[in-house]
């Protein structure tokens, strides 16, 4: 059991300030729980936990600038004890795979309840993985199917053909990263009408309709490293 004077500290990423507020007062009815700052951008978090580290942080996955998933990959890498929950409207299994793989212990939907999330921030702090429920049969549903019963050989066969160009690949990994157009033109040095052009053709090549779903199918297929 976690003790009175243990108290959890909670940061919340999310840029709408309705559900960051809500999410905040439902946490903080909790005695063992406390909030101790909430972000609209992963940058504006990053500056305060470099400051003060909390125990858990609560990620929304589609964040401006800077998006949940590349923000659990750098908070993970430089702080590989500190316990991540998605909270997001997104239940697709590729979202749900790529935050786990990059570390985050727990993934919840955003019409969760007060006891719930409680709960959920207790579990994840002992050391739990969580999924929501829903999000959990969705990814058995659409898991690919193994091409063998031999363990050696499950999904040895299973890729994805990508026509990226080295540029494109260069491209594509900065927006894992979390970078704008105009930041991957400054890095780069081209400019920012190219560096739209070419993140355009990344998203047709993966046939994906967004940044955030480039990141995920990046990951998850490992296109990049």
């Amino acid at each position: 059991m976690i003790q009175p004077d243990n108290t959890i500290s909670v940061y919340i990423v999310e840029d709408y300030l309705l559900i960051r507020k809500s999410l905040a007062l439902m946490i903080n009815q909790a005695e063992d729980i406390e909030t101790i700052g909430d972000f609209e951008t992963a940058e504006k978090f990053f500056e305060a936990f470099e400051k003060k580290q909390s125990d858990i942080v609560i990620l929304d996955l589609g964040l401006p600038k800077m998006n949940g998933l590349s923000a659990t990959k750098i908070l993970k890498e430089k702080y590989p004890n500190t316990k991540i929950i998605i909270l997001t409207s997104h239940e697709q299994t590729d979202e749900v795979l790529a935050a786990l793989a990059c570390g985050a212990n727990a993934y919840c939907l955003k019409d969760v309840k007060q006891q719930e999330i409680q709960n959920i921030i207790r579990e994840v702090y002992k050391g739990v993985i969580w999924i929501h429920p829903k999000v959990a049969e969705s990814t058995r549903q659409t898991a690919p199917k193994p091409i063998s019963t031999d363990f050696d050989n499950l999904y040895k066969n299973i890729s994805i053909e990508t026509n990226l160009t080295e540029r494109e690949y260069e491209v594509l990994r900065k927006i894992v990263e979390g970078k704008t157009n105009t930041e991957i033109a400054q890095d780069m040095c081209i400019s920012t009408h190219t560096a739209k052009a070419h993140v355009g053709n990344i998203l047709s090549k993966l046939s994906v309709t967004d940044r955030v779903e480039a990141a995920v199918k990046a990951i998850r297929a490992k296109i990049i490293d």
